[in-house]
């Protein structure tokens, strides 16, 4: 009789993604378990880029000063024409969400300390040198069959997450299907140590020849990625003696460091059908694979587990109704597609096809950078695709506002608490749903109804105050604030950042924002009874009720 272990939740793969979704996972209660079928975290850099809104999620754990303590942190990278002129250098500075936003790392070193901190949580376990080999899912939960060290045993789980890579069993046992296509083109990957080159930036040289670029990593090691022209043999390119000769020209008066991989890679421009199946959810590169020209391959990867959590841990905490996970591939899917297209038109401008084609390419590129804003556009790298969830847990404007933050990230400013200690928003929020008001009186315009339906989902107010020093005549003064049946917190608006966003779409009172960090519905405070009733009523969604469109705050 094969023995059974049962968990609520059984994810596959630890990589970053799926330590990431049982970190936060634990914070709900969930008991995980996590299985690899790697006995040790493979010692080689796959990804090397980490950026803000991936390490405001390893926050959420208290992990992202661990993370970034081995990063170069706010990393540069410049690009390069053919005559070696350089094209743009991007040198992003500001910190919307808290955090750095481009970050270089080793993968190696980021996930034993991922690992680490995974050891300290409650109810989460890793195994590893596990491998799953058989997955059946019924209308009660998931099976999946595993062998370690010679034995084979079941997990059972309510739901199971794949997040093993771009060969995923998990995948391919729930029988969905990956869309798009694998490019033709094939890139030479090296990865050195002892790197003697002091180039504390990306460089991407973009060239009608071939195409390359370098990235400088933690701990002396730099990576080095080729591209493969037609006609030449793979195998040959990968050789140490073409290795070395490839990268000669970057250490003309140094011996060439000693490389530590060499590796042909296709490149995958491809998402899976549906992100979830019955109780099965895709996430990482089992969900979408993307070029690796703009580093957000794991990042992606980090941003769907992040959506995923809360919503898992909701469900399973009896906070919402099992309609929720729906969401989750409503939400996810085309985001992912839409970074993974991004991704891939990143990589047609390195590789101009001609002389003529690189000249009309750099005008254009400079041309933007003398466009009022152009250069800014371009230096905090304000062209990288920002995700709006607008079908699944988002009451979205009834007018096509734009600059409207309803299904986008929220920023976090630095907040100061009452006691006088002052900490990054997110630490106030929690992974609750919370009903943050940048005007004052949020907890007394709430109807008692809502603000009962809003306490049984767990619920928060969040109220922004200006700081003593600035309070004037008549203003409330949240130490005086008496008891309150539904959960509220004060803070000051330390820094600003919450009063300039107010100031800035003065008509917007009032943010709901989900634990993953995203605005489910913004409203003045007339309409915050109306919108709050709408978007709890998607909470409590049954799971054999399908979301049609986003719901709009009429």
């Amino acid at each position: 009789m094969m023995r059974t272990i049962e968990r609520d939740v059984v994810i596959v793969g630890g990589g970053p993604s799926g330590v990431t979704l049982a970190s936060l996972l634990a914070g709900y209660g969930v008991s995980t378990l996590v299985i690899d079928r790697e006995h040790e975290v493979l010692d080689e850099p796959r990804a090397v880029g980490i950026d803000d809104e991936a390490v405001r999620t390893m926050q959420s754990f208290g992990m992202a000063e661990a993370v970034l303590e081995d990063a170069v942190r706010n990393a540069p990278i410049r690009y390069y024409d053919s005559r070696m002129r350089i094209l743009a250098h991007v040198a992003p500075s500001g910190r919307p969400f808290g955090w750095p936003k481009r970050n270089l790392f080793f993968q190696p070193t980021l996930e034993r300390v991922l690992r680490a901190g995974l050891e300290k949580q409650k109810d989460v376990e890793l195994r590893t040198g596990c491998t799953a080999v058989e997955l059946k899912q019924d209308d009660a939960g998931v099976v999946i069959v595993v062998e370690e060290e010679g034995e084979r045993y079941a997990i059972r789980a309510q739901y199971a997450v794949g997040a093993d890579g771009g060969r995923s069993f998990v995948r391919q046992a729930a029988g969905v299907a990956l869309q798009g296509e694998t490019a033709p083109m094939k890139w030479l990957v090296v990865d050195v140590e002892d790197d003697t080159w002091d180039a504390p930036y990306s460089a991407v040289f973009t060239t009608p020849e071939r195409p390359s670029m370098t990235i400088p990593l933690p701990f002396g090691h730099r990576r080095f990625e080729f591209k493969i022209l037609d006609g030449e043999d793979p195998d040959a390119m990968a050789e140490p003696a073409t290795v070395e000769r490839l990268m000669r020209p970057f250490y003309p008066d140094s011996p060439v460091p000693p490389a530590i991989r060499r590796r042909i890679y296709w490149h995958h421009s491809r998402t899976a059908e549906t992100f979830q199946a019955g109780r099965v959810f895709l996430v990482g590169d089992a969900a979408h694979l993307q070029p690796p020209f703009f580093g957000q391959g794991m990042n992606s990867g980090i941003r769907d587990v992040t959506n995923l959590a809360w919503k898992l841990g909701f469900v399973l905490t009896g906070q919402a109704d099992t309609g929720l996970l729906a969401t989750y591939d409503s939400e996810r899917r085309e985001t992912a597609r839409e970074m993974v297209d991004f991704a891939t038109g990143i990589g047609r401008l390195y590789h101009p096809r001609s002389r003529l084609t690189e000249t009309v390419r750099n005008a254009v590129f400079r041309g933007v950078q003398r466009l009022p804003g152009g250069r800014d556009y371009i230096l905090q790298m304000k062209y990288k695709p920002v995700p709006r969830y607008r079908d699944g847990f988002v009451v979205l404007p009834t007018d096509t506002d734009k600059g409207s933050l309803a299904g986008r990230a929220f920023p976090q400013p630095f907040v100061q608490q009452l006691d006088g200690s002052r900490v990054r928003l997110d630490e106030v929020l929690g992974s609750s749903l919370a009903v943050v008001g940048l005007a004052q009186g949020v907890l007394e315009a709430l109807e008692p109804l809502v603000a009962e339906r809003l306490r049984t989902h767990g619920g928060i107010v969040v109220q922004s105050h200006v700081m003593p020093a600035y309070r004037r005549a008549g203003q409330f003064d949240p130490a005086a604030r008496g008891d309150a049946d539904l959960p509220v917190i004060d803070v000051y608006d330390f820094d600003g950042g919450l009063r300039d966003l107010h100031l800035a779409r003065p008509r917007d009172d009032v943010y709901v924002v989900r634990p993953d960090r995203y605005v489910a519905a913004v409203c003045s405070l007339d309409e915050l009874n109306r919108v709050l009733d709408r978007l709890l009523e998607l909470v409590a969604l049954p799971a054999d009720v399908t979301l049609g469109p986003s719901a709009s705050a009429e």
